[in-house]
């Protein structure tokens, strides 16, 4: 079963169309979908306050000034100090994505510095510093290649089968 946002047909191409365009005006969407601006409005108010869509500017890391990006996992100890170590790492602006995981270690984060120097600064002297931090791995983004929001048309087809 189709969660209701993929399952109604306007909702489903709303989002579609957002994604590929977010700065698309309402009256074009409402072209495109052969509906009122009224009715665009409407959902696309709903999909916000409900959290399905966030609306934000994507911005290239590079282009920028922030040229080491890195992915850290890290291992915590004892396992009951995770959430106050997640909690502590989210107020850092240099994690741009931060999620519990499962496997050899307990916590992983993107983050994007200035450079190798700010990278070093970031891990030594703020994240492994935190209590509780126990072990870190860190990986480098040589390049990233894609970044992308979900395929629509593939999760449908999944949720489908």
């Amino acid at each position: 079963m189709l969660p209701p946002y993929l399952d109604n047909e306007q909702d489903f191409n709303l989002i579609k169309y957002l994604q590929e365009d977010g700065r698309i005006s309402f009256t074009d969407l409402a072209k495109k979908l052969n509906v009122s601006i009224s009715t665009v409005r409407n959902r696309y108010n709903n999909l916000v306050n409900d959290n399905v869509i966030n609306v934000y500017a994507r911005i290239n890391p590079d282009k920028i000034g922030l040229n080491a990006y890195s992915r850290i996992l890290i291992s915590v100890r004892p396992k009951s100090m995770i959430q106050q170590v997640i909690d502590k790492l989210y107020t850092f602006p240099e994690i741009s994505f931060l999620a519990s995981v499962s496997g050899d270690f307990d916590i992983e984060v993107n983050v994007m510095c200035r450079d190798n120097n700010h990278l070093l600064e970031v891990l030594h002297n703020k994240i492994n510093q935190i209590e509780g931090v126990y072990n870190s791995k860190t990986n480098f983004y040589l390049k990233v290649y894609k970044f992308s929001t979900p395929n629509l048309d593939y999760i449908r087809e999944e949720l489908l089968k």
